[in-house]
């Protein structure tokens, strides 16, 4: 599943240094603008506690394999940028090609790291990068709705209707400086048509601030200006030290990385929790397999039914999808494996109309 999370941000706000804690990517980091300039792209492991008890209790053959998310590097926007300013225009493609946003936010004073404009101000900066990308969805709009007028008009074409209706309530939006996202359509048919135009602020966002190491616990006066700043957005907002992140990277065990992230008081780090949370940002879960030979996390897209998740397996296993046996995470650990839960009566037999949900332990049956 190649669903991807785009990091954006402001020239040297610390997205460069965070990639690479993801990433075994070196995405280069230096402290003078446009250092990235073609997106790098890294394939990461979401971390799953999960995974290492069905490990321990199956002593699987051939291992335990995680699941993984795609995260982009996408070099610096400044402001100009929805008119081609600063490499603009192949920034903002490279934006429009992920499927959710990880916007970065510089929220530490540091005389040897340079801002783009000057001083420190994360508000400032989100509404520029804001602005760009509204200003380049209401090109789009106006360009899609000059289209849709003449086809509603000569033809009298029933979907260039219907998309008429969602490019005006989005220009109104975006004449008014607000994200295409804080728009309310008014039914599921609205909302397909929505989906077609790709809109840069329709994307799910979170907004990451990027603290010292004194307020990596406990966040900053900054931090507490986004949050103020972001109060009526559907987004999430998630504090973490990248420079912090980058040492904790370089220690070569867990127990050394446990260590200091306990000298720090916090209890995990901070790009275990970026990363799961880009992986709900893109609205994916985890369902599992668990045996003898080996212990395994499958992506699939929340409100998926089993034969599209048997379908992520193998394509085989959804053409000839039977039914699927389910086993739920919680049962399977407390009863100690497969067989122990089917003889409790732990094992659910289910059919093409169940919703898998997050966790599931599944065994699929199918007849090609």
């Amino acid at each position: 599943m190649s669903l991807q999370c785009g990091i954006v941000g402001l020239p040297n706000v610390g997205k460069s240094t965070l990639f690479n804690c993801l990433s075994n990517a070196k995405a280069q980091s230096a402290n003078f603008p446009f250092c990235t300039i073609e997106p790098n792209v890294g394939v990461i492991t979401v971390p799953d506690e999960r995974l290492i008890k069905l490990g321990e209790l199956c002593k699987p053959e051939r291992g335990v394999i995680p699941t993984t998310v795609e995260i982009v590097d996408i070099a610096g926007l400044v402001k100009g940028a929805s008119q081609g300013e600063g490499l603009g225009n192949k920034f903002l493609a490279n934006i429009r090609e992920t499927d959710a946003i990880i916007h970065v936010l510089r929220c530490f004073d540091d005389e040897n790291v340079v801002h783009v404009d000057g001083s420190v101000n994360p508000v400032r900066d989100k509404e520029i990068i804001d602005a760009e990308l509204q200003l380049k969805d209401l090109e789009t709009v106006e360009s899609r709705i000059q289209k849709c007028e003449k086809a509603a008009k000569a033809g009298g074409d029933k979907n260039a209707k219907l998309q008429l209706e969602v490019l005006v309530k989005y220009r109104e939006a975006l004449s008014q400086g607000r994200n295409a996202r804080t728009v309310e359509l008014d039914n599921k048919d609205q909302e397909a048509a929505a989906k077609d135009l790709f809109l840069l602020t329709n994307k799910p966002v979170m907004y990451v601030c990027n603290v010292d190491e004194a307020a990596a616990v406990s966040g900053n006066a900054y931090v507490e200006q986004i949050k103020e700043a972001v109060k009526d957005e559907d987004a999430q907002v998630l504090v973490l030290a990248a420079k912090i992140e980058s040492e904790i990277a370089e220690l070569e065990t867990y127990e050394e990385r446990q260590m200091f992230l306990e000298e720090l008081g916090l209890q995990e780090s901070g790009v275990n929790r970026l990363i799961k949370a880009a992986y709900a940002l893109l609205n994916l879960r985890t369902f599992l397999t668990a045996g003898s030979d080996e212990v395994r996390a499958w992506t699939f897209k929340a409100g998926a039914k089993a034969p599209q998740c048997a379908g992520v397996i193998h394509t085989d296993f959804e053409r000839g999808f039977i039914r699927a046996e389910v086993i739920k995470y919680e049962d399977f650990i407390a009863l100690g494996g497969e067989a122990q839960c089917r003889a409790a009566g732990k094992l659910a037999t289910e059919g093409k109309d169940y919703l898998v949900q997050d966790g599931d332990i599944m065994h699929f049956l199918f007849n090609v």
